[in-house]
């Protein structure tokens, strides 16, 4: 079964079986293990996959984060669990940060089980970045994201290559969320650059406000006949 396949089949489990899901064990059996496993790795290896691993950082003694995935001898992710009802925020990747580095990993992932969000240091050596590189969400499952995912898995896994990849990935994330607002709600900036383009007369409030009416249909229309076009 290839990791699209399973990947399908963990969506489905994670729709079909939400309202049980409601606490960090429950995510943890039901959706990030196998989708540890997915990628994979043996969970039932504890040489491989190692649950509640510790490592003492500084004064801090006897903290645990969720996974630690061992590639090569090394310490490669380290991966943080919470409850699938919990909407995940950088403070609770606080404990990553510490581990972060007194460990051998460069990427880091923080997940519900639903959302996954992979940070690696690719502004710092050494100290995770505060914002993901890459993210997904089993709700919305795109091939985009299963083809990075591809990266991950245990047969095609290249720290460098990944970490390289990072930046790149990083900048993609952030350009699809500033394109997704001007979708959503196209800014007066956007609006004004696109004016210019096909508009010779003086920009006026009322000349401004009826662009951004069009454009925001404009848009809304390209979209439609580009999923249309894929269906046919």
């Amino acid at each position: 079964m290839d990791l699209a396949t399973k990947l399908a089949d963990l969506q489905k489990r994670s729709v079909e079986h939400r309202e049980v899901l409601l606490t960090e064990e429950a995510a943890k059996n039901a959706l990030i293990m196998p989708f540890i496993q997915a990628l994979g790795y043996d969970v039932f290896n504890p040489g491989e996959v190692i649950p509640e691993f510790t490592a003492d950082v500084g004064t801090r003694k006897g903290e645990k984060v969720d996974y630690a995935i061992r590639i090569g001898g090394k310490i490669n992710i380290l991966i943080e669990c919470k409850p699938s009802s919990v909407a995940l925020n950088i403070n609770h990747a606080s404990q990553l940060f510490r581990y972060f580095s007194v460990t051998d990993a460069r990427l880091a992932i923080l997940t519900n089980g639903v959302v996954y969000q992979f940070y690696s240091d690719v502004e710092k050596p050494n100290k995770m970045d505060e914002k993901p590189f890459f993210t997904f969400s089993m709700d919305m499952l795109k091939p985009s994201d299963v083809k990075t995912l591809e990266s991950f898995t245990k047969s095609a896994f290249d720290l460098d290559r990944i970490v390289d990849e990072a930046t790149t990935l990083k900048t993609q994330s952030l350009l699809r969320q500033e394109l997704e607002r001007e979708i959503a709600a196209p800014s007066e900036e956007f609006v004004r650059v696109l004016a210019s383009r096909v508009y010779e007369g003086r920009l006026t409030s009322a000349v401004k406000e009826n662009f951004t009416k069009m454009v925001a249909n404009s848009i809304s229309s390209l979209i439609r006949d580009l999923v249309n076009e894929r269906l046919v």
